[in-house]
């Protein structure tokens, strides 16, 4: 069971947050929270708060993107048929869509290719790249792949075609032998960001390869602002960090969203319950709109989603849309069903302090659901995890491991890289395939080399508390200050605000048997907060019982509607106060 978290108080000069909500005219709230985390000089702050597509970087500092760039036109002038070998996930899709758009905006002939995911695997295949040699294509880009796939790019070399890799995955100690990488973790890119994930390297060779026109500026202005849309879906699915370039992209794109026609984008949007002119947040994308589109690529074919971005027919995409949400509803059965029978082995088999990693194997599970299932995981134990399927047929077992912020999982899997037929991933995300047989061996020694570097206080999560509350500071002027700081997730999390001795001033209400509605009372002010999940702890809330919390504001747009305030908090944690 996961522990309970240690609360870590913020450390702020109150002064300086002063001064900051004072020059940048925005509340005090939000001017803490920007000093906490990194942006307390005004410029950086008001860069950080209004971000435009000026900030970004000049795709040209992509350490080989002029060489790309150039083999890219001659492509386009010579009429060369162009292959985007593309990934089966959120992130590939939508690098792949875009990319393609983009090619073909500026007169290229594109087709595409993205493996099945239980057929085929992750990554580039040598045969797939024989095909498109007899097809005559000369020129293979891979989309968020390629930084591993050293037998696929020397098969194209051998046969005569060029290969761009765009990727952004850790690299091995050898790249592949590649025409042009671009990744910027690749070694010898000194490029500033380091974080774009798969469509944001995407979006970076359409703004270099727009430039390269000529076109005007408010048409590659027009184009880019387009695709932000995709880019900020990919970026969040990828769970890349919301700082740098991915704030800008992220932030933009979503309140592109309000309007969308893009007829297939539009179905998707309907299907997850958005309507025109609504804008969804970025955690209404990672649960509600990416899950749709990992679907295709978890339980039948990524191929499904591509199709549903390039449709222009408003019927096909509401055929497709249904296709993946029909998908997205097997995929949380499979995912339960495994989850149900994992906890169930560890209620007759506790985990012990003493395992550090976990590793849990079974035959037949679906592959698809694996890493979602890891995730889960990690959330329940507060462990690194993996989640394998055993193949009866092949002999393999294959899945997906997540992990804990101190804790690089690439970094361990290349410690042990005999026992893989194959493995790749990042620190917080990895893959493996190895011999059923190996699999108790891969367990031990995960185990032994996550307890040569985790202590038992890196096993306990930790609330990082933004700035303490004072309800007398909770207005609607300060909490629509604080959201402004969105888009949440990765590197930007929603603000944590710590309030010490409130008092329960009600008895708390149960409603769907599950959550909680508490009203707190400090310093003459009572605040409503929602507990969610928190039914099993009524009894912690009897009137007048002096506690400590931590709440969270979110937007209420349904209670906007019925005339109330636009936002709501949410309690986040609590301890005897």
């Amino acid at each position: 069971m996961r522990p309970p978290a240690l609360w870590r108080l913020p450390r702020i000069d109150d002064q300086r947050a002063v001064d900051l909500a004072a020059a940048l005219g925005i509340g005090r709230l939000a001017a803490k929270v920007l000093v906490r985390r990194g942006y307390g000089e005004p410029e950086a702050a008001s860069r950080f708060l209004r971000p435009s597509l000026a900030d970004l970087h000049d795709p040209l500092l992509l350490a080989g993107m002029r060489q790309a760039i150039s083999r890219l036109r001659r492509a386009i002038e010579n009429g060369e048929p162009i292959l985007l070998y593309g990934d089966y996930d959120a992130d590939g899709t939508t690098a792949l869509v875009l990319l393609k758009a983009a090619l073909e905006r500026a007169g290229a002939q594109v087709r595409f290719y993205v493996p099945h995911r239980l057929r085929e695997g992750y990554g580039m295949r040598p045969e797939v790249i024989e095909e498109a040699a007899t097809a005559g294509v000369k020129l293979v880009i891979s989309v968020d792949t390629g930084i591993r796939a050293h037998e696929a790019v020397r098969r194209a070399r051998d046969l005569g075609l060029d290969v761009i890799v765009t990727d952004h995955h850790l690299p091995e100690a050898q790249l592949p032998p590649a025409t042009v990488i671009l990744n910027p973790n690749q070694p010898g890119c000194s490029y500033p960001d380091k974080n774009l994930c798969g469509v944001g390297v995407a979006f970076k060779v359409a703004q270099a390869l727009f430039a390269s026109l000529g076109w005007p500026e408010e048409r590659r202005r027009r184009l880019e602002e387009s695709f932000l849309k995709l880019a900020a879906i990919g970026t969040v699915a990828d769970v890349a960090p919301l700082t740098g370039e991915n704030r800008i992209l992220v932030k933009l794109g979503l309140e592109g969203l309000r309007k969308v026609r893009n007829p297939g984008l539009r179905a998707l949007l309907d299907t997850a319950g958005f309507a025109e002119g609504d804008r969804p947040s970025a955690g209404q994308v990672a649960f509600r709109i990416a899950p749709r589109i990992n679907a295709a690529g978890r339980m039948a074919d990524a191929a499904d989603a591509i199709r549903l971005f390039l449709t222009d027919d408003p019927e096909t995409a509401r055929e497709l849309a249904a296709r993946l949400h029909g998908w997205n509803q097997e995929r949380q059965q499979a995912e339960s069903e495994i989850l149900h029978q994992i906890l169930e082995a560890c209620a007759r088999t506790p985990v012990t302090p003493r395992q550090k990693a976990l590793v849990f194997c079974g035959e037949g599970w679906h592959r698809g659901v694996v890493g979602i299932v890891a995730a889960r995981l990690v959330e329940e134990y507060y462990r690194p995890s993996f989640v394998l399927s055993v193949d009866s047929e092949s002999g393999l077992a294959e899945g997906s491991g997540r992990s804990i912020p101190r804790f690089h999982l690439l970094e361990a899997l290349e410690t042990m890289p005999d026992l893989f037929v194959r493995f790749g991933g990042h620190r917080q995300a990895a893959g493996v395939t190895l011999k059923a047989e190996r699999v108790e061996e891969f367990r031990s020694r995960l185990d032994h080399y996550a307890a040569a570097r985790l202590t038992d206080e890196d096993l306990v999560p930790e609330l990082e508390i933004d700035a303490m509350l004072d309800f007398r500071e909770i207005d609607e002027r300060n909490v629509t200050d604080v959201l402004a700081l969105a888009p949440f997730g990765c590197g930007n999390p929603r603000p944590l605000f710590a309030a010490l001795g409130a008092e329960v001033a009600a008895e708390p209400s149960v409603w769907n048997d599950k959550h909680l509605r508490v009203h707190l009372r400090q310093n003459g002010r009572t605040l409503t907060v929602t507990g969610w999940r928190m039914a099993d702890r009524a009894a912690e809330f009897g009137r007048g019982a002096r506690l400590d919390v931590v709440v969270s504001f979110d937007e209420d747009p349904h209670g906007l509607a019925r005339g109330w305030e636009g936002w709501c908090a949410t309690l986040e944690a609590v301890r005897p106060g």
